[in-house]
């Protein structure tokens, strides 16, 4: 109830005016987000890196309802990943996109114009000398999502995959993509799906999960494996040593302000960590999703809020 009251939040133009206006709110928004430009994403990019720790820069934006939004998010996507170029960090960093940022929802031709503006963060990736992973949103693009996947790869084989554990589809999807040279994100979902369509229960998500991880795992691909639950770390290391994976043949993903301490840790053990650093003005739904995950910031969200009052 809660995470579907928040999720609901994260579409209300009421509600974000309120948390984006609520200056008590603005320092639980800098733990998840590193800032609102290039110039704070670098930043957040070159601390880690000197952690021991590789990044994904996400320029935050989705569902953009016109072309002219959407060419600004491939402009973003150049800048930083010129700058990634510029500092010498794009051998620990690559970036993650949203098709819905680049015009996927548009009503004309909208998967198509996603899929050319994608070629072109591509191309400046491939230049950079880094890669691109497609972020997975609502259920209702998944199949969208994995044909402009495939259209990139033709150019971009590097190019990532993120799969999502709470959906009843996404086994299969493993299996179709556990193939050599193939890089999938393994996520649970930050989305509220029909129960015709995913799981509904959190026991059942983390059943999936752990199958889901295991054909990953027993596959020829590259796993990236996005949970913060100790639970998923420890069996991600135990599938890794039954399949013979070595260090460099995986990772562990997470999420920017989410488990820093653990995030050093496994980096110690000589594991790959990859940290999800989103930043850009818009936010607001990515934050929203985040709370959803972490009921223990609600009653700090909702303080906030009630001092608007």
């Amino acid at each position: 109830m809660l995470r579907t009251g928040l999720l609901a939040a994260a579409r209300s133009p009421r509600v974000r005016r309120v948390v984006e206006t609520a200056a008590p709110t603005r320092p639980l928004v800098r733990r998840f987000v590193a800032g609102t430009d290039a110039t704070a994403a670098l930043a957040a990019a070159r601390e880690l890196r000197g952690k021991g720790v590789r990044v994904s820069l996400d320029h935050l934006g989705e569902h953009v309802t016109s072309a002219e939004h959407a060419g600004s998010a491939v402009s973003a996507y150049r800048e930083v990943l010129s700058g990634l170029a510029a500092e010498g960090l794009a051998d620990r960093a690559e970036v993650s996109v949203k098709l819905s940022a680049l015009g996927q929802a548009l009503p004309v031709d909208g998967e198509k114009i996603a899929l050319e503006h994608a070629r072109r963060i591509c191309a400046a990736a491939a230049q950079a000398g880094t890669a691109v992973t497609l972020d997975m949103e609502d259920h209702t693009t998944v199949d969208s999502t994995l044909r402009v996947l495939a259209a990139l790869r033709v150019d971009f084989p590097r190019t990532g995959a993120v799969l999502q554990a709470q959906l009843r589809r996404t086994e299969g999807d493993c299996r179709d993509l556990a193939r050599e040279g193939s890089r999938v994100r393994l996520c649970k979902g930050a989305y509220a799906p029909p129960a015709s369509v995913a799981f509904p229960r959190p026991s059942e998500v983390d059943r999936s999960f752990a199958r889901c991880l295991g054909v990953l795992m027993a596959g020829s691909g590259y796993p990236m494996v996005a949970s913060h639950d100790p639970w998923m770390v420890r069996l991600t290391g135990q599938l890794a040593a039954r399949n013979g994976r070595g260090a460099t043949e995986y990772e562990h993903q997470m999420l920017y302000g989410v488990r820093p301490d653990e995030q050093l840790r496994l980096a110690a053990e000589g594991r790959r960590v990859r940290v999800y650093v989103p930043y850009g003005q818009e936010w607001y739904g990515y934050f929203v999703r985040r709370l959803a995950e972490r009921p223990a910031n609600v009653a700090f969200f909702a303080r906030s809020l009630l001092s608007r009052g």
